[in-house]
């Protein structure tokens, strides 16, 4: 059942069956067995061939080849109870199954005769127990009858040894390319091992959760999948899940009013971080007193902890350069926009995260912005999200467009829905001059809407100089020589 729901829903899969079944007998019932050997959940264990009819003996010897295969069950490891995974390695084994096919067209052709000759020596064999039922019933036991019972022996004889030498042809021929399949299909299964690691390590890379990937239609994901392996930042999919990694980790440690650093002692009436010789006083009855009046007035002695905790209600925006310089690449070879863009999706994450509405502005020249809008709680949309980060505007660079822009986002959301206290995150590689009427408007809209700017100097250290623009505009500027590494922008997913 699971095998014709997924073939009458994957249109690629459905095209393999009746591709290869045009032109190989019996081919179709061989991809519906791949299929099930990756997809049941028991160990895949073929029939015995004596049990199978002989035109499927080449079907038989895959089949057995494929559940013999190292790396099988590490492939089942994907692909059992997840019709997708198994129709996907499937499509992965297309290539081999073709080759295998057309490598085994002769000993195909004596299965086939093999199949017709056993079929010809059943129909003889009823010709002769029709002939004998002839026989007893004449009441003369006539000449005529026992020689319609001796022609149906000899042509039944006749029938089996012809069944018997095509049967053996069909297993020299079998036995001929048995090495050649074993190979193709060990090569095969490492084959679509590795596709299946790799389209699992690009979902979860662009933040496609196994569940929402397994709830996709087939076609959808297989698109998906293809879109996310020819993207632009495809490469970089191991540097985009370690911004990932690196934000749910932080997201574990930057928790509201939670401890930090330990800088000395104050005081206060948090009892939480009393130190232990005021507490000592609680077990003195007579101190007791003396406690509870240093608590009233505010003056126990506490420890005084420096932390970071994050305030942001509203939206999260963050403004990504793509003009022509953020295309140059480190020693590594990564992108200063991979890098970019990789930290603008772990904010995207940090936003559903938190229940907060998330905005990424592309921007270059001052006519060039573009603007991607996914509100808190509206799902997935991850097609919208590979749209974000493969668009490159490729021009100048301007502050004022894509900040204006920002800026309207936390208006609007400030008019309609009474939110504050949004984050603008600015991640660039190049310094441009502001007009002295735009500064001031920004800082109008600063103090109204409460917000802040975290500037990030991606690869451009020159751009986080105290006397730049972008250092005179940010609340918080920080800036990126390696890009390889993730963790010098650590701090911006304990503080948003």
């Amino acid at each position: 059942m699971n095998w014709h729901d997924t073939r009458a829903r994957a249109s690629a899969l459905r095209e393999l069956a009746e591709e290869l079944g045009a032109r190989h007998e019996g081919a179709d019932d061989l991809v519906a067995d791949v299929f099930l050997a990756a997809y049941q959940a028991g160990e895949p264990r073929p029939r015995r061939r004596a049990e199978m009819d002989p035109s499927r003996w080449v079907n038989h010897q895959v089949v057995t080849a494929l559940t013999e295969a190292p790396d099988l069950d590490e492939l089942r490891r994907t692909t059992a109870g997840d019709p997708y995974a198994a129709a996907l390695a499937v499509l992965a084994l297309a290539p081999e199954l073709r080759r295998m096919l057309e490598h085994t067209r002769q000993a195909r052709s004596w299965a086939e005769r093999a199949g017709e000759a056993g079929r010809s020596a059943e129909n003889a064999a009823t010709a002769v127990a029709e002939a004998l039922r002839e026989a007893a019933d004449a009441a003369d036991g006539s000449d005529a009858a026992d020689d319609a019972v001796g022609r149906a022996v000899r042509a039944a004889e006749a029938a089996e040894a012809a069944s018997r030498e095509a049967a053996h042809r069909a297993a020299q021929a079998l036995e001929a390319v048995a090495p050649g399949v074993r190979a193709a299909t060990r090569a095969a299964t490492a084959r679509a091992v590795a596709l299946a690691r790799e389209e699992a390590a690009l979902m979860l890379a662009w933040g496609v959760a196994p569940g929402e990937r397994e709830r996709m239609p087939f076609d959808q994901r297989l698109r998906l999948a293809g879109r996310l392996g020819t993207s632009r930042l495809a490469r970089w999919a191991d540097l985009i899940g370690r911004f990932r990694r690196m934000a749910e980790g932080e997201r574990a440690r930057g928790v509201r009013d939670a401890s930090g650093e330990l800088v000395g002692v104050t005081l206060g009436d948090d009892l939480s971080r009393v130190i232990p010789s005021e507490l000592a006083h609680l077990g003195l009855p007579a101190l007791r007193a003396v406690f509870a009046a240093r608590y009233a007035a505010g003056e126990l002695m506490l420890y005084d902890q420096r932390g970071e905790a994050p305030t942001g209600r509203g939206a999260i925006v963050a403004c990504v350069d793509t003009s022509h310089s953020m295309y140059a690449a480190g020693p590594d070879g990564v992108t200063r926009e991979a890098w970019a863009k990789g930290c603008a999706l772990a904010l995207l994450d940090q936003a559903r995260h938190a229940r907060r509405d998330f905005v990424g502005i592309v921007f270059s020249a001052a006519d060039q912005v573009e603007v991607f809008r996914f509100p808190a709680g509206a799902g997935g949309a991850t097609g919208l999200v590979v749209e974000f980060a493969e668009t490159f505007l490729g021009g100048g660079t301007s502050y004022e467009t894509p900040l204006t822009a920002a800026v309207e986002v936390l208006e609007r959301e400030y008019d309609d829905e009474g939110r504050a206290h949004g984050d603008i995150v600015l991640l660039t590689d190049d310094e441009c001059a502001v007009t002295e009427e735009w500064e001031r408007d920004w800082r109008e809209a600063r103090r109204r809407l409460g917000f802040r700017l975290f500037g990030v100097a991606v690869g451009a250290p020159h751009v986080a100089r105290e006397d730049s623009v972008l250092h005179a505009l940010c609340d918080n500027l920080r800036r990126v020589e390696d890009l390889t590494d993730v963790h010098s922008a650590a701090d911006l997913f304990r503080v948003i």
